[in-house]
């Protein structure tokens, strides 16, 4: 995996998954927003956002792992 090609995807992946998790949760609690395309997570009734936006950070987190597993197997070789 090219370095830029895996500093893009690390980027990506993390800025969607604090956006989704922690920042969803935020805008629903803390602010009288409604939901948009942003926080997709907060069109969902009240216990499922909270619930949604966990696992978006989870998994958020799992492709962050997994990324940085396949990079350092390619930088290994």
């Amino acid at each position: 995996m090219n370095e830029a090609w895996y500093r893009v995807a690390m980027l990506l992946t993390l800025v969607a998954g604090i956006w989704e998790g922690p920042i969803a949760i935020i805008f629903r609690v803390f602010t009288d927003k409604g939901p948009s395309w942003l926080v997709a997570a907060n069109y969902l009734p009240a216990p499922w956002c909270y619930v949604v936006a966990v696992a978006a950070a989870v998994v958020a987190l799992a492709v962050i792992a997994v990324l940085d597993t396949l990079h350092k197997r390619a930088a290994a070789i």
